[in-house]
């Protein structure tokens, strides 16, 4: 399924933000927010103390919206919207070519982000897509897998968990020997 640069964008940044949230916790910092807003080119003022807090209060939204089932996605996505009065509109900003936004870039960084995050689950749900979510096949970790693979094949939510699970199979390979 090919999804718009900006819903990829979307997701992709949401569903780190939501993962941030597990230990350990990788969103504690303002230099921690600064590297995520601009690895993610967001518009509008730069992040203060404030969104460091309200991105962190909205991590377990985030969490619940990815691990719902399509038809309990549905009332999630359109609570946020209708909570943010969310007017859908074309904007082009930068090298970005047309696209969406929701709110305004003035609007607090935490509500634009629940918004282009529901926003971009419009098109997952609409797109009967939501299999591409999943949680991380570490024993120990509850992270979202998103996998917009072809063959669907990823398995784990970072590359903290992939070289984990690398390391367990190497060691029972190591001791089978």
């Amino acid at each position: 399924m090919a999804f718009a640069h900006d819903t990829l964008e979307a997701l992709e940044s949401a569903v780190l933000l939501s993962n941030s949230e597990l230990e350990p916790d990788t969103l504690t910092t303002m230099d921690e927010l600064v590297d995520f807003f601009d690895h993610f080119k967001y518009t509008g003022d730069r992040p203060t103390a404030t969104d460091l807090d309200e991105l962190r209060a909205i991590r377990t939204t985030l969490h619940r919206l990815f691990t719902a089932t399509r038809d309990g996605a549905v009332p999630l996505v359109n609570k946020i919207l209708s909570d943010a009065g969310a007017v859908p509109r074309l904007v082009r900003h930068g090298k970005v070519d047309w696209h969406i936004h929701a709110v305004s870039d003035d609007r607090p960084l935490a509500e634009r982000i629940l918004v282009e995050s529901a926003m971009a689950m419009i098109d997952v749900i609409r797109a009967d897509e939501m299999s591409r979510f999943d949680r991380c096949e570490m024993e120990d970790c509850d992270g979202i897998v998103l996998d917009l693979s072809r063959n669907r094949s990823r398995k784990y939510c970072s590359t903290t968990c992939t070289n984990r699970a690398a390391v367990t199979a190497y060691r029972a390979r190591q001791a089978d020997e």
